[in-house]
């Protein structure tokens, strides 16, 4: 089969090679899944880098993110073989190749009509928007929620996760097309963070009040800003540092306006608490399929693009998911 190794790190175009390797077998506990759609995210670019939190060793296949049929299933696995998935393969035994082998509590069943580039698409992205804002700030129906960066990945998760639990979503992005992305994803307001002040649109909206939930994946000043239009009580979810640097978070200031900080690390999640992530799955699967929530997919290209992919997610130009089909 074909995969893609990163053989020596460096930038995608310069570490990943396209190679013929034997289809994996499955052993005990472990399924194989033919890829029929693999979403790639920034922290492919990381991994090619050598600057992610996770260094497998060379050579090593990214993706942590797939959609598929299950073709084979090892001792003890309650799958069967032919039945529609989605996976999280893990490292060094990434997604992005014709056939993954995959821990089965890793792998989740997915309805006949999710097509495949939609489920490569949600899993992550999905599971932690709706860990933040149902496990991690217990939003509320009637409250407000303000989404950064609602047309990333993650961003446009929670928007349409938020609109679904019943609060009212301002979103903002950067330019006037992803401004228009954020209101088809159902956000109330859109605010262009590069020529609007979201401080006081956010205090506008709300009669000075703020918002009672804050989903910040950017950091930095968007953390700062985000301090200053945050409701008494409110809770402001660390999803990321996608800005570069991180911020403080002055106690005295939490203190004044009773608000919390809430750190937000699915992926440790997930490892602790895999019910959790079940339990999660399940709703999400029900959430599509009464239609409160589709994966937002910019464009999907065949997996031998992997390299120029990966290249134009670093140009940050992209929304929602890039998927790549074999």
């Amino acid at each position: 089969m074909k995969a893609w190794l990163v053989q020596e790190l460096g930038e995608p175009s310069e570490a990943l090679r396209l190679a013929e390797v034997p289809v994996p077998s499955a052993q005990r506990g472990q399924a194989v899944v033919e890829v029929k759609a693999a979403a790639a995210n920034f922290f492919d670019i990381l991994l090619c880098q050598g600057k992610y939190q996770e260094r497998p060793p060379l050579p090593f296949t990214p993706g942590a993110e797939v959609a598929g049929m299950v073709t084979a299933v090892g001792e003890g696995v309650k799958l069967s073989v032919g039945q529609r998935v989605m996976a999280m393969p893990q490292l060094p035994h990434g997604g992005f190749c014709e056939f993954v082998v995959v821990p089965e509590q890793v792998v989740f069943p997915i309805p006949e009509e999710l097509p495949f580039t939609s489920a490569a698409g949600m899993f992550i992205t999905y599971q932690t928007a709706y860990y933040a804002l149902h496990y991690c700030a217990k939003l509320q129906r009637g409250e407000v929620l303000l989404v950064h960066a609602g047309a990333g990945g993650v961003g446009s998760a929670a928007i349409q996760l938020g609109k679904a639990a019943g609060a009212r979503v301002i979103a903002t992005a950067g330019g006037e097309e992803k401004v228009h992305v954020c209101r088809d994803l159902g956000a109330d307001v859109a605010i262009d963070y590069t020529v609007e002040n979201f401080i006081d649109i956010v205090k506008a909206q709300t009669g000075n009040r703020g918002a009672d939930v804050i989903f910040d994946p950017v950091g930095g000043d968007v953390f700062d800003n985000s301090r200053k239009c945050i409701s008494f009580g409110g809770r402001l979810l660390v999803i990321g540092f996608a800005g570069g640097r991180i911020a403080d978070a002055p106690t005295n200031h939490i203190l004044l306006k009773n608000y919390s900080v809430v750190g937000v690390h699915w992926g440790l999640f997930s490892k602790l608490m895999p019910n959790g992530v079940h339990a999660i799955h399940d709703e999400l699967m029900k959430l599509y399929q009464t239609g409160n929530i589709d994966p937002l997919i910019y464009t999907q290209a065949p997996l031998g693009q992997l390299p120029q992919t990966l290249s134009q997610i670093a140009t940050r130009k992209t929304w929602g998911k890039v998927v790549l089909c074999p």
